[in-house]
């Protein structure tokens, strides 16, 4: 079932600058880079920062050819510069970005801000846009600047590192790395084995006042555009409304709803599986609270994915095409199983030894690309009221 239509540029554009409830984001989004220490929860939430460059910088940095003197094929720097527009925290891919540009000296020109801001503000640039990669936090947001013609086809030596579960039909993005929806529970109060096996079974009156959820948040946006596609219209506004009726706890992100998990004021919470192995990391083990991970095919435990689209004004498109294949090579999949602890998608990486494997869990049958309809689940979330 392919739920959106094609719909206007315009209309996406004020859809998708929407999806963080920020109408007049686009604007400030001129600053081109960086905001420390932020999660992909808190890049949802406040505008990039400009502390490093600027505009100018970075169109000067379009306008610059690469140089072509050197083969890449022979492992040697072939200079030039990408520009990313990411919707990934800093703290999470700056480090391997950096490690990029060291091994090809290519200079990574990134510009941060919301994954939702930053495909609208390529829309909004069309053809000038000066960004040749946008680095999405979720798959509807990448399938929705393919959909409008933002994009081009990655080389197949890169789409084939990389199930075809988890990377767009038409080789015009591909998932770097993944994530799952889990409940988070706080384990003073519950063993696993007294949790449901479905996320719809938790609406029902049994979990009043016992539950935490972001309604605003991408990742559960969606989220909830899943549940569309594989349930239906009809039974994503009785769930919602029905665990909406449960007075859950209302939070922004993921983030505290895991520490209000893992500080025992929450009982269990909707979220993406990588933010309590963070906390573990720092803590140094035991937090108090624990991931439960949906198993098969149950749509609460979706896999999505944070991943590349090469855009098509792009003027440094062998650079671009360079880093896309390096995101897909084991350095950066091992990265991203033992630093972010998401799922590596290419390569023979293993997860982090405490998450179970991509094979153990028989994720939801659905093509990722058809997420792009954000437009349609937040008509859905305000008609039920919770944005």
């Amino acid at each position: 079932m392919r739920i959106n239509p094609r719909f206007s540029r315009r209309r996406l554009v004020r859809t998708m600058a929407g999806g963080a409830l920020v109408f007049g984001a686009i604007p400030i989004l001129g600053a081109c880079t960086t905001q420390s220490n932020r999660t992909d929860d808190d890049a949802a939430t406040e505008p990039a920062a400009d502390d490093s460059t600027d505009d100018a910088a970075v169109e000067e940095a379009d306008d610059t050819e690469a140089s072509d003197d050197t083969a890449a094929a022979n492992g040697e720097s072939i200079g030039g510069q990408v520009t990313v527009y990411s919707g990934r925290g800093q703290d999470l891919v700056q480090p391997i970005l950096d490690r990029f540009s060291e091994q090809t000296g290519i200079e990574v020109r990134v510009r941060y801000g919301d994954t939702a801001e930053m495909a609208a503000a390529i829309l909004e640039e069309g053809s000038n846009s000066p960004a040749d990669i946008y680095y999405g936090q979720d798959a509807g947001a990448l399938g929705a600047l393919a959909l409008n013609g933002m994009t081009r086809q990655i080389p197949q030596s890169s789409l084939d590192l990389v199930d075809s579960r988890f990377r767009s039909p038409d080789g015009h993005w591909v998932g770097s790395s993944g994530r799952a929806r889990t409940v988070i529970y706080d384990t003073d109060q519950f063993d696993e084995g007294d949790l449901p096996g479905s996320i719809l079974d938790y609406a029902d009156p049994q979990w009043e006042n016992m539950l935490g959820w972001a309604p605003t948040n991408g990742s559960f946006q969606a989220w909830v555009t899943a549940l569309r596609i594989l349930e239906g219209e009809d039974v994503a506004r009785e769930w919602l409304e029905d665990i909406h009726a449960l007075n859950p706890l209302v939070y922004e992100g993921n983030t505290p709803i895991v520490t209000a998990a893992m500080a025992g004021e929450v009982p269990a919470g909707f979220v993406n599986h990588y933010y309590l192995y963070r906390f573990q990391a720092e803590e140094g083990g035991d937090v108090g609270a624990e991931n439960y991970f949906f198993r098969d095919g149950d749509i609460g435990g979706l896999i999505n994915v944070a991943g590349m689209a090469i855009l098509e004004p792009s003027r440094n498109v062998e650079q671009a095409e360079m880093l896309v294949e390096f995101m897909l090579q084991d350095e950066a999949q091992e990265y991203f199983a033992t630093e972010t602890f998401e799922y590596p998608l290419a390569g023979n990486i293993d997860p982090a030894a405490e998450i179970p494997g991509l094979d153990e869990l028989e994720t939801p049958d659905i093509d990722l690309s058809n997420l792009e309809d954000l437009e349609g689940t937040l008509a859905l979330l305000q008609e039920v009221g919770l944005i």
